[in-house]
């Protein structure tokens, strides 16, 4: 995920599993109301939900095109990947979007090897810095900005 201001940015890190510490919730038996761009797919159901408590990493750097991968690992052993697809501003000024994320890749045989799609809503916090505090005197530096959300994870119903 990438937010372009000018030729200096500030990116985000892929590997959010390793910037978080996700906590099970309770399975709850509906999916969440959300707006239309990021609704899971018809012929899915929810499978399991998590809430996240942790930070957004960003570092100053000169932009170049590359892609991240979102990284989920259930204590099960199973993992699924997955890549940004729709994403709506938060409700909650000053927070990350809302995404919807599609499954790219999945290891292991647990509650994650089947998940097609995942919902990151009810983010609180996480926003990049201005893009005018990274400047050629900053390059390379970190920030880690302070986020929670809620994760909606789908697999097809059966």
């Amino acid at each position: 995920m990438r937010t372009t201001k000018t030729k200096r940015q500030q990116r985000l890190l892929p590997g959010l599993a390793a910037a978080i510490a996700m906590q099970a919730a309770a399975y709850a038996a509906s999916a969440p109301d959300v707006p239309d761009q990021i609704k899971a797919p018809a012929g899915e159901r929810l499978v399991f939900r998590a809430h996240a408590s942790g930070g957004q990493i960003y570092v100053c750097q000169q932009g170049t095109d590359g892609e991240s991968q979102w990284t989920w690992k259930h204590d099960d052993g199973s993992e699924v990947t997955g890549k940004a697809s729709a994403k709506v501003d938060s409700p909650d000024r000053g927070s990350i979007p809302w995404l919807l994320v599609i499954a790219t890749g999945h290891s292991g045989a647990g509650v994650f090897a089947q998940v097609t799609s995942i919902q990151r809503i009810n983010t609180k916090g996480g926003q990049a810095p201005a893009a005018a505090s990274c400047d050629s005197s900053k390059l390379g530096t970190g920030a880690t900005i302070p986020y929670t959300a809620d994760y909606y994870f789908y697999a097809p119903a059966k």
